[in-house]
C-alpha cells in the first residue's frame, strides 16, 4: 500500500481494510472452519495440551496461533494451508514424543528431569540455583501447604512442567522458620528450640555453632531453628 493511499479519515479502510464488506462474512466461516479443526487436532494432540504444558507443547500452541491468523483473515490465502501445516504440527509432536518414548536421553532433553530442592530439611543451594527459582518463591510453596518451618518437609520436588511435589516428614524436626521475619501474627505456629538453622541452607546444629562453621555452605550467619 502506497504512503499517499493512506488517510486518518479513511474510516471503511480502518475498519474493513482493503477487501470487500462481504468478506467479513467469509472471515466468520472460515473462523469456524479453523475452530472445528483445531478442536480436532488438539485432541490428537493428547490431554498433556488441557494441563501443565512442556516446552515442546508450549512452543507448538505459540506456533498453532501464528499458523492461524493467516488463513482466517487473509482472502487470498486459503484454508487448505494452514490445515495441512496444523497436520503437520500433530505429526511432529506425536513423532517427537514417540522418540522420547523410546529414548530416556531425548526425553529428558526434551521434557526435562526432576530437580530435587528441598532434602531432609536442608535447601540443595546447586539445585535451586540450577533451577532458576528463589528461595522465597520456594517458602511461598512450602507455606501454601501450610507448612512454616524446613524441618517437616522431608522431600520437595519441581517436576519437570514445573509443578511442585512435596512431601512431609513423618516427625516433627526443628527447621529454619520460613515465615516473613516481619509477621509476627503467625509465629503462634511455631516454637523456639534450643538448635540452631543456617539462615543460608537450613542445616540445622543441636549444639551452639561458631561463626562461619555451617557444614554445608559455610554461612556465618544462624538463627533460633524452630519446631511447629
Amino acid at each position: 500500500m502506497k504512503k499517499e493511499e493512506i488517510h486518518l479519515w479513511d474510516l471503511k479502510r480502518i475498519f474493513f481494510g482493503q477487501a470487500p464488506p462481504e468478506f467479513l462474512l467469509e472471515v466468520l466461516v472460515r473462523s469456524l472452519i479453523i475452530y472445528v479443526t483445531v478442536i480436532i487436532i488438539a485432541r490428537f494432540l493428547g490431554k498433556r495440551m488441557n494441563g501443565q504444558l512442556s516446552i515442546l507443547e508450549k512452543s507448538v500452541m505459540v506456533l498453532m496461533g501464528a499458523i492461524l491468523a493467516v488463513p482466517m483473515q487473509q482472502p487470498d490465502k486459503g484454508l487448505l494451508q494452514g490445515i495441512v501445516l496444523l497436520l503437520g504440527i500433530l505429526l511432529l509432536l506425536r513423532g517427537i514424543n514417540w522418540l522420547a518414548f523410546k529414548n530416556k536421553r531425548l526425553e529428558r532433553v526434551i521434557h526435562g528431569g526432576t530437580a530435587l530442592l528441598i532434602k531432609d530439611g536442608e535447601l540443595q543451594l546447586e539445585a535451586i540455583s540450577k533451577a532458576k527459582v528463589s528461595k522465597q518463591q520456594l517458602f511461598t510453596i512450602v507455606r501454601s501447604k501450610e507448612i512454616y518451618q524446613l524441618g517437616k518437609i522431608k522431600r520437595l520436588y519441581m517436576e519437570p512442567y514445573g509443578i511442585f511435589s512435596l512431601y512431609e516428614q513423618e516427625e516433627n524436626k526443628p527447621g529454619l522458620s520460613v515465615l516473613p521475619p516481619n509477621d509476627e501474627d503467625l509465629t503462634e505456629h511455631l516454637k523456639e528450640t534450643a538448635a540452631q538453622a543456617c539462615c543460608n541452607c537450613g542445616h540445622v546444629e543441636t549444639v551452639p555453632v561458631a561463626a562461619g562453621s555451617c557444614p554445608r555452605c559455610g554461612n556465618s550467619k544462624w538463627t533460633t531453628a524452630v519446631i511447629s
